[in-house]
């Protein structure tokens, strides 16, 4: 018997989850997929040297405040929650697809949380992303004292 994330799954490689357009690409993903390995897939395939993206949908997702302190982000997660908005940054790091994303979601309460996003997975319904791509391959370094990645535009 196939377990509910499997059928997911196998429904969505039934579909195209991006598609080429001027700016960049449309990606539309569904329910079961992990939404920021599936924009990494993508920078990967296409060989995107940096990019904009946002985005709307359903999620379950996990975000993080990132404490200065101990340089960790404090997570919270929240499960089947409207992703009103989502906006990031595809670059790249010591050879590696690096993503900045953060997020905007809210209950059935219209309560809204949001935050670094961890991690997000489509939850019931889809996600829809538009990803603007950039001309210049752009990359992102570690600096100190701050103890963070952050995108350097002087390369």
């Amino acid at each position: 018997m196939m377990n509910s994330s499997a059928f997911a799954q196998q429904k969505n490689d039934q579909h195209s989850r991006y598609k080429k357009v001027p700016v960049g690409y449309l990606m539309v993903l569904r329910e079961g997929d992990d939404v920021l390995a599936e924009i990494e897939n993508l920078a990967i395939k296409e060989k995107i040297p940096s990019a904009s993206y946002t985005g709307m949908g359903f999620v379950n997702v996990k975000f993080g405040f990132f404490n200065f302190e101990t340089k960790e982000y404090d997570p919270r997660e929240f499960e089947k929650v409207e992703l009103a908005s989502m906006t990031g940054t595809i670059a790249w790091q010591k050879n590696k697809v690096s993503l900045h994303t953060h997020g905007l979601v809210t209950g059935k309460d219209f309560q809204a949380y949001g935050g670094h996003m961890l991690a997000a997975t489509v939850s019931t319904g889809s996600v829809e992303i538009l990803v603007t791509l950039h001309d210049k391959k752009l990359e992102r370094v570690m600096e100190q004292p701050l103890g963070a990645n952050v995108l350097n535009l002087d390369h």
